[in-house]
């Protein structure tokens, strides 16, 4: 019987056991598989990095860029912008256009040729051709023709096939192009083009100076010109008889090739000669290109880069230079020239009337398209969002589904603020080549760009292209004059960190690298206002800790922190920090006006209780668009700088924004302009902080240097007395806001007859100690590993390292650094208002803000808010830590809240107004914030009263938690890196509305999971984190959207969803639209009397299979890697040249139906003349000759 018995209760717990289960996966359904995600590349916005090539089809008027990473960019008419990349991190040395055959060759520095395929939505390689033993250094591919020229750094030049990219027999060698004579060799080929006309002739030109005309038929060289400078061009005419070469001395000489003996002339363009026919007075700079275009009204062109007289040792200024008869126009460069191209009408080299109308400029770091049909030659304004990289792109957030009202009064803001310059021409674009895509998202997406200047500049991502709606300059708010370096040491103390925005109420947040934050309302009128500054310092005197082993409990609760409840005015609250109470007067930089001055020490001493910058003060007018309304400054502190901000937060509904620095968090309301909070963050624990913090030795006495400082010892004696008073003041209408935790040592300012006067504590010491920290218990926060301590606090110097350095990734993430990591002071790193519980034992949801730590920390401030209207703006809010820690390993990186349904819960906000037009009324006094009702809080009932109704979701560098609330209990736990770390999580929503977490880890991979279970997704190995850049602008958004800055000047943007990863084909541009090619230029009797040709030449025949086999060892044929979308590419091709076939053949059986019809016709007209005839014949047939 007692076997039975146990047997039926276990059978009973296992049975209830699933049963709960169950019922939790019907209480939330979880529609996600792994079938929904993908990652895939939408595609890269601005300016190619590093380029180091480009070419140009004519027919189909598109262009190709190639970058010193391999990288490849296409672009056509504005909207058709296409970027692939080589297999491996090598530079394009040279790219070739198959003109009007759908199809370019790229030339690479590791002696690789591959065919791109350009008949598909993304170009892919359909062949490669390795060399071994040589060197390539140029390539040409003569027009319409099958076979194409490789020259090599040893003078050799082979010929291979386009359509099979294998290597002929037929090879030009060096010795014997050359003179035998000569015994060295003739250096690398650096040109190679056919004659004009004369397809037979190939015009080879080798570095050392030396030119040769070789006759293919002949196998032989027909003329050989021996210059005096290096080559670095060659250009010819368009009749074949003449050609023009670019040297390095720069210098320009034209030679006929009748005559090889000396040159027809040697010109310096920019060289000042003292004797005819000599060489300049001074150095000219090498003239690294030369063109040769004819126009059939006037002087031909020759348009060259570089060739300007250059200082000793110096380079020259890049400039472009324009001849056209005795006319000489030199435009200057503000990069250095990379290459460019004529725009011709014609690709046809011996057509007469070329006529150039455009000049493409391949700069350093701009693309210049300049006109030389209009006056003045002038520059077209590019279409593509080249001046991305402007200013240096310091920041990027991405909104991938804004308000549909948000992008038009952008896009007006910008139109009317912005200058229009006249200086462009007034010509279309030139490159208007491709196809827009069919499809698109109807999302409304913003991109959000911050720059090393200050500037913000707002874009629409809404389609393929980016457009810039509007520009916002930041430094506008402080004054011009000589500024201090920025936290980080560099000299662009204005440089954008952070940003935020609320869509909705159209409030920006930024955060700049002189501790500056800046809070913008949007306007659609013009005002003059005064900005509100505060002056905000934050200074703790703890110990940095030692990571706790195990996870600690929720602590009880201590005391609440109050507000000073008194209204501050804007021009009271100037110099006010962590709400102290204004002075009689505003604050003045000037000590002879007798107002409070700011402790700092003269000279180059230490700087103290200052700020990096200076607000302009008085009325400053603002145009339509942002128009600031606060200016947050961190001050200096002891000599140190003020601390990075590391994290924005804002919430409209609330009237709070709230950021957070590498050692505390401020909480600001932005309505009555009040600092509520600025504390260091382990002040933010009180009783239930889970380290122990060992305060050291105290500081030493300092050397007073100024007034200043005697002042500060002289008041050393109050210290005690204002500490101790300072607790009985909190509760008065102009008290102090005191630590939630009493703890005295603090610093804070004081009100001492009317003056502020700083008070010290006894300690000062802010470096860590390592102590061991006690054991917790383990609970709503499960157990923490051995390995945490190696975890903690990483993420605090991660995120240091992602705001002070630009340079390539080196921080090591292994346990060595642990040590280091722990005297890292603690810091916030992630933000977020929410109603929620903030205990276990809250019966109902409050305004809260949680806090996520760089040591693993989650902690709940409860926020206490006036009724809307206008006690919101008279009466004070109250903040208190609600005493609960929840603990992880690493540094907190996101925090979302779900609700009982698995449904985000997203902040509260309010709707957008203009205040300006209230104020244009008549209604400055009685301006009341536009606060809507409040969310209705959720309170248990009779049923459901033990039961948890939210899941906070919190992400860490190592592992994911998904909490129930109020319980605090660990519903889910996911480990998500182990040997790595996570550097970018957020909750995003699908299309379909679900949501997911979405993870990226520094060893490149990205990771989905789903929620709330925590069911991995999607594992995808994706870029490696090897530029701090990349996970510094990593960002996710709504419906699967993600973007990062891949380079200092482009910007990638990808999706994780499977669904748009196959509408991708439909919404890319078309890079290859079928169209004839113009006709060949017709030769008069005149010019085929005296040309040079020789008749018409069959490359196949001479360079096929007759020619011999090559050698095997050159060169490797190596398959492309396009897979099925060659195949498809190819069926394409072939279905094109059918379908093309049938028009023909359609074409003709119409011709053919017309000659049919009039033939009837015809036959018709005779067949009614013949009747006609015999009737007549009838009828006159009997009658007599005398009767006719």
């Amino acid at each position: 019987m007692t076997t039975k018995y146990l047997k039926k209760k276990i059978n009973e717990l296992t049975q209830g056991t699933s049963s709960n289960s169950a019922k939790l996966d019907t209480e939330i359904s979880e529609s996600l598989h792994p079938n929904h995600f993908t990652v895939c590349k939408v595609v890269r916005h601005g300016f190619p990095f590093e380029p180091t090539a480009m070419a140009y089809d004519p027919v189909q008027n598109i262009l190709a860029i190639g970058t010193k990473n391999g990288s490849l960019r296409i672009f056509g008419q504005p909207g058709v912008d296409c970027h692939e990349r080589h297999d491996s991190d090598v530079a394009i040395i040279q790219i070739m256009f198959l003109i009007n055959e759908g199809a370019l060759v790229t030339v690479c520095a590791d002696n690789s040729l591959n065919m791109w395929n350009l008949r598909q939505k993304r170009p892919a390689i359909l062949h490669s051709l390795k060399f071994n033993k040589e060197i390539i250094t140029y390539c040409h591919i003569p027009f319409q023709s099958k076979w194409f020229y490789i020259g090599t750094e040893r003078g050799n030049i082979h010929i291979a096939n386009i359509e099979s990219f294998t290597l002929s027999g037929y090879v030009i060698n060096w010795n014997k192009a050359i003179e035998l004579s000569r015994k060295t060799l003739p250096g690398p080929v650096i040109h190679l083009s056919d004659c004009p006309t004369d397809q037979n002739k190939l015009l080879i030109g080798f570095e050392s100076g030396t030119a040769v005309i070789w006759d293919l038929r002949t196998k032989a060289a027909e003329n050989r010109f021996n210059g005096a400078q290096p080559i670095r061009s060659i250009s010819w005419h368009f009749e074949g008889r003449q050609f023009m070469c670019s040297h390095t001395d720069g210098s320009l000489s034209c030679w006929d090739i009748k005559s090889p003996s000396k040159p027809i002339s040697v010109t310096y363009p920019h060289g000042k000669v003292a004797v005819k026919g000599g060489k300049p007075v001074d150095p000219c700079a090498p003239i690294m290109k030369v063109e040769w275009k004819s126009a059939k009204l006037g002087e031909p062109y020759v348009i060259f880069s570089g060739g300007l007289c250059q200082e000793k040792g110096g380079t020259g200024t890049p400039c472009v230079t324009i001849i056209q008869g005795k006319n000489t126009t030199v435009l200057e460069m503000e990069y250095p020239v990379i290459d460019f191209v004529s725009l011709c009408e014609t690709p046809w080299p011996s057509a007469e009337n070329q006529d150039p109308h455009a000049i493409l400029v391949l700069l350093n770091n701009d693309l210049v398209v300049i006109d030389l049909m209009s006056p003045g030659y002038p520059c077209f304004e590019n279409p593509y969002p080249m001046d991305l990289h402007e200013s240096p792109v310091t920041c990027v957030q991405y909104f991938a589904d804004c308000p549909a009202d948000l992008i038009p009064v952008l896009y007006s803001a910008g139109s009317n603020s912005s200058r229009k310059k006249t200086s462009y021409s007034k010509k279309n674009w030139p490159i208007k080549g491709g196809q827009w895509g069919t499809g698109g998202s109807s999302d409304q997406e913003i991109i959000i760009t911050g720059h090393a200047d200050g500037s913000l500049k707002f874009w629409d991502a809404s389609q393929v292209t980016l457009q810039v709606l509007y520009k916002l300059k930041t430094a506008k708010v402080f004054e011009r004059g000589k500024q201090h370096k920025s936290l980080d040491g560099d000299e662009e103390p204005y440089a954008v960190q952070k940003i935020t925005m609320c869509p909705d109420s159209r409030i920006l947040l930024v955060a700049g690298a002189s501790g500056h934050l800046l809070l913008y309302r949007f306007s659609k009128l013009e005002a003059s206002c005064e900005i509100t500054s505060l002056e905000i310092s934050i200074v703790y005197e703890v110990e940095d800790p030692d990571t706790p082993e195990t996870e600690l409990p929720p602590m009880p609760t201590p005391n609440s922190l109050k507000r000073n409840t008194s209204t501050l005015s804007a021009e009271s609250t100037a110099g006010i920090s962590n709400n102290v109470p204004p002075p009689a007067a505003p604050p003045s930089p000037n000590p002879s006006t007798g107002a409070h001055k700011p402790s700092t020490s003269s000279g180059e001493g230490m700087r103290d209780g200052v700020p990096n910058l200076k607000v302009k003060s008085g009325l400053q007018k603002y145009t339509m668009g942002y128009q600031p309304d606060l200016c947050c400054q961190l001050l200096w502190t002891e000599g140190e700088p003020p601390p990075l901000v590391t994290c924005l937060q804002i919430n409209s509904f609330y009237g709070l924004i709230a950021f957070g620095t590498v050692n505390g968090l401020v909480i600001v309301d932005y309505i009555q302009k009040t600092c509520l909070l600025h504390m260091g963050t382990p002040n933010l624990y009180g009783s239930a902080d889970p380290y122990q913090r060992t305060p050291r030795s105290p500081k030493k006495p300092k050397v007073p240097q100024s007034l200043g400082d005697i002042v500060e010892q002289l008041t050393d004696s109050e210290r005690s007395r204002q500490a101790t008073g300072a607790v009985a003041a909190a509760e008065q209408p102009n008290g102090i806001c005191v630590s939630p935790t009493g703890n005295n040592s603090k610093k804070m300012k004081s009100v001492t007859d009317g003056k502020l006067t700083r008070s010290k504590s006894q300690t000062s010491s802010r470096r860590v100690t390592k102590t061991q920290s006690n054991p917790c218990d383990t609970g709503a926060n499960g157990d923490r590993d051995k390995d945490s301590a190696d975890a903690s606090g990483v993420g605090g110097i991660f995120s240091g390292l992602l705001n002070r350095s630009e340079s390539s990734f080196t921080q090591s993430r292994s346990s060595s650094m642990s040590s280091l990591d722990r005297e890292s002071k603690e810091g916030v790193q992630s933000l977020y208002f929410v109603e929620s519980y903030a205990r276990k034992t809250d019966p109902i949801t409050s305004p809260c803000l949680w806090v996520g730590t760089t040591l693993g920390s989650t902690l709940v401030i409860v926020l206490s808010l006036p009724p809307p209207g206008d006690q919101r703006i008279s009466q004070p809010v109250f903040v208190s830590p609600s005493g609960t820690v929840l603990c992880m390993k690493g540094t907190i990186l996101n925090i979302a809240f779900l609700n009982s349904n698995g449904g985000l819960i997203s902040a509260s906000t309010e709707a957008w107004k203009d205040m300006n037009y209230e104020q244009k009324e008549g209604e400055r006094e009685k301006k009341k914030p536009s606060m809507p009702p409040r969310v209705p809080r959720i309170s248990p009932s009779a049923s459901t009263e033990m039961a948890d109704r939210q899941f906070a979701v919190i992400t860490s560098e190592k592992e994911s938690k998904v909490i129930s609330l109020p319980s605090q209990t660990c519903a889910y736990r996911a480990k998500i890196a182990e040997s790595s770390y996570v550097v970018k999580a957020d909750v995003i929503s699908m299309p379909n509305k679900e949501l997911c977490l979405a993870c990226y880890i520094a060893n490149g991979h990205v990771v989905i999971y789903s929620l709330p279970s925590l069911r991995l997704l999607l594992d995808y190995d994706f870029v490696p984190l090897t530029d701090l850049r990349v996970g510094r602008t990593f960002q996710f958004s709504a419906h699967g959207k993600a973007l990062y800055q891949c380079s200092p000047t482009e910007i990638q943007r990808l999706t994780v969803c499977a669904e748009h990863s196959n509408s991708l084909h439909d919404m890319l541009g078309d890079l290859f639209i079928p169209c004839t090619t113009p006709e060949a230029p017709s030769r008069g009797f005149f010019r085929d009397l005296f040309s040079v040709s020789s008749g018409s030449l069959d490359r196949q025949e001479l360079f096929g299979e007759n020619s011999g086999k090559p050698s095997r060892s050159i060169a490797k044929h190596v398959p492309g890697t396009a897979g099925m979308e060659a195949v498809k590419a190819q069926s394409q091709t072939v279905g094109g040249e059918i379908a093309r076939t049938k028009l023909e053949l359609i074409k003709r059986g119409e011709k053919l139906s017309e000659t049919e019809k009039r033939t009837s016709e015809m036959m018709q007209n005779a067949e009614s003349f013949a009747s006609a005839a015999n009737e007549l014949m009838k009828k006159q047939k009997n009658k007599k000759w005398y009767q006719l």
